[in-house]
């Protein structure tokens, strides 16, 4: 029985979410008997599967201090794969959790704070040796920030080839325990997920080989898409939209961005600036402007003194 644990110390980035899609897809694929796990005090995946009519996949519902004996009875009872939720923190059990796990998830949304987050998650799989992923999570479409938190993810790990965007139809197949692929199996959600299930599975295939040739036949007809900065295929029609780079969101993270060059002290006090309508003009210190350029023209606004003469080329207003 293989054991997927999804961790991330940053709440809302769609642990629940993805545990119930990625079971359901298990099933769907040959993958099951499929058990799921939920660790998590506030019971999300619980309700999200008392809400379900389908029986399958099965939930099991076993305490962190009786985790060890509750694996080894769904192994052998026959469940192939078990899907781990965790809460949104890092303590013990949590550690204690992914010390039983064969692949850990870590989703992330492509933000700061989300990226700032996977330090703790990082170390606590490193700490017991588990293998780990990355899923890019609730991403926009066609944003450069996703493909940047994909490339700074990839320094501290694997990063899953597939972007999950950010739609609607996610959280609202889940209201009634199913999932996108049960609501609108044709949707791009859908694909999205099968694509993530079809690598995650053979990752877990070429660990230790944990499918049947049948098994595995399936999964290599769903394929996976590369990773793409866009995160989005060709025939993507929802509107493109930019937004700034991470680089202006990074604080005080192994983010930060490359500081601006120090300018020449001499020169600046030798010049100097004049800061006019939010732009710095250069002048020189006789107060004329370079050579080159022309004088600023200055017109004469509203009203003017009886001893003051328009400026040439420019016609005096009536009163």
């Amino acid at each position: 029985m293989q054991i997927i644990v999804l961790a991330s110390q940053k709440g809302g980035s769609g642990k629940t979410t993805l545990s119930g899609h990625l079971a359901v897809e298990a099933e769907k694929t040959g993958a099951g008997p499929v058990a799921l796990i939920d660790t998590d005090p506030q019971a999300s995946l619980s309700h999200w599967w008392n809400a379900r009519g389908a029986s399958a996949p099965a939930f099991a519902k076993i305490a962190v201090d009786e985790l060890e004996d509750g694996l080894d009875h769904l192994r052998q009872s026959g469940f192939r794969l078990a899907i781990i939720d965790t809460p949104p923190a890092i303590t013990h059990s949590i550690s204690r959790v992914v010390s039983f796990a064969d692949l850990v998830v870590i989703p992330a949304r492509p933000s700061p704070h989300d990226l700032r987050a996977v330090g703790a998650t990082i170390d606590i799989a490193e700490a017991h040796k588990k293998p780990l992923i990355f899923v890019m999570n609730a991403a926009t479409v066609r944003a450069r920030i996703t493909g940047e938190a994909a490339v700074a993810l990839s320094q501290h790990g694997t990063v899953a080839p597939v972007t999950l965007h950010h739609r609607v139809d996610y959280a609202a197949s889940m209201v009634d325990g199913r999932t996108i692929g049960e609501v609108d199996p044709k949707s791009k959600s859908a694909q999205e997920i099968s694509e993530l299930w079809a690598y995650i599975a053979n990752r877990l295939v070429r660990m230790n080989g944990a499918m049947d040739v049948e098994q595995k036949a399936r999964v290599a007809e769903l394929g996976v898409r590369p990773l793409s900065p866009l995160g989005a295929t060709a025939t993507e029609t929802e509107a493109e939209e930019e937004e700034p780079t991470l680089a202006a969101f990074a604080e005080d993270s192994f983010f930060a961005p490359t500081p601006p060059p120090i300018p020449d002290m001499e020169s600046v006090s030798a010049v100097g600036f004049d800061r006019r309508n939010g732009e710095e003009r250069r002048k020189n210190p006789e107060g004329r402007p370079p050579a080159g350029m022309p004088e600023r023209r200055m017109t004469v606004f509203g009203r003017r003194n009886a001893d003051r003469a328009p400026q040439p080329g420019f016609v005096e207003k009536r009163r």
